[in-house]
């Protein structure tokens, strides 16, 4: 069992036969009365996401999930193609329960696949993934870092607020809990 002033972002709990993965959790102190725990949360097999409160004390039944590395191999309609790399066994998601993953990962890229039991329920991503620059505003001469900065679409469609020197075609490490810049990548 696990209180709900411990649930944090990327944990996935047990409620009323529900598999439920935390998507942010914040402590909120109201003016008057006792401090709660606002999420929002994600039903992991209908995708359907909402907010919620509950009080810090209340429990919830951890769910114990296993990972496997895998391949991402391609998406086809609305279907996402993964294999495992010691069985090369497939494994198919719909795209619609790992939508922000889909953002970070490209063909043949490895991640983890995550199992409730026998069911497969999503995906775990690395801490940091390297992708290129499609678009964006060209470099502004003299940029330094501390500027505000202009948005870039990377190469799977994920826009990212990165530097004022970064131009088209450079490779950039990107923070996949945050979804934000990290650097340049080392070619």
């Amino acid at each position: 069992m696990i209180a709900a002033s411990d649930l944090r972002a990327g944990m996935t709990f047990v409620q009323d036969g529900k598999l439920i993965k935390v998507l942010d959790a914040s402590h909120h102190k109201p003016g008057k009365g006792n401090t709660v725990m606002r999420m929002k949360l994600r039903d992991v097999r209908t995708g359907a996401t909402y907010d919620t409160t509950f009080r810090p004390d209340e429990k919830f039944e951890k769910a114990m999930m296993e990972t496997k590395p895998v391949q991402y191999l391609y998406s086809q309609e609305d279907v996402a193609f993964f294999m495992d790399l010691e069985t090369y066994e497939q494994y198919e998601i719909p795209t619609s329960t790992i939508e922000e993953e889909m953002k970070y990962i490209l063909e043949n890229m490895e991640v983890k696949i995550q199992f409730y039991g026998s069911e497969v329920i999503g995906i775990t991503l690395p801490t940091s993934v390297v992708l290129k620059v499609v678009e964006t505003q060209p470099s502004i001469k003299g940029a330094t870092v501390t500027g505000s900065g202009k948005p870039a679409t990377m190469e799977t469609g994920l826009v990212v607020n990165v530097p004022d020197f970064i131009e088209e075609g450079e490779m950039l490490e990107i923070n996949t809990t945050e979804g934000t810049y990290q650097k340049r990548a080392n070619k």
